[in-house]
């Protein structure tokens, strides 16, 4: 809601880069898009290393 907001402000102070942040702002979102699934997959890998390396002492209940 408030991007919504801070886009119309920014719509009526300066229009041409309002409209060019609308263009743009989804092409942007599109290329980051394979690091944002890149993060998730590091992030999985990650937490899957440290449960197998924590698993004795789960087991052990340190």
């Amino acid at each position: 809601m408030v991007h919504i907001l801070l886009w119309f402000i920014l719509l009526v102070l300066c229009w041409p880069l309002a409209l060019a942040l609308l263009i743009l702002l989804p092409l942007v979102w599109l290329v980051l898009l394979p690091f944002q699934i890149l993060g998730f997959a590091v992030h999985g890998a990650l937490a899957l290393v440290k449960a197998v390396f924590l698993l004795p002492a789960r087991i052990l209940g340190l």
